[in-house]
């Protein structure tokens, strides 16, 4: 009984979480849109600022984002 019970809360739980972003799940199929594209330009960014860690120029910062990137 106890089995049952934990497996039908972790159930519920993934319901809710299925529930809570329908919209936006069924948002991949029509076109099979993703945020990879987004996700690779912030590990780029990431990397990047990991290179010139320390620079307190922002507008250069900025320029050579868009330079190596843009």
């Amino acid at each position: 009984e106890q089995v049952s019970e934990k497996n039908y809360d972790s159930f519920m739980t993934v319901a809710e979480y299925l529930k809570s972003h329908e919209e936006t799940i069924l948002n991949y199929f029509p076109d099979r849109h993703t945020n990879a594209s987004a996700e690779s330009f912030n590990a780029k960014l990431k990397g990047f600022r990991a290179l010139v860690r320390g620079v307190r120029d922002i507008k250069f910062f900025l320029f050579r984002v868009a330079k190596l990137y843009g």
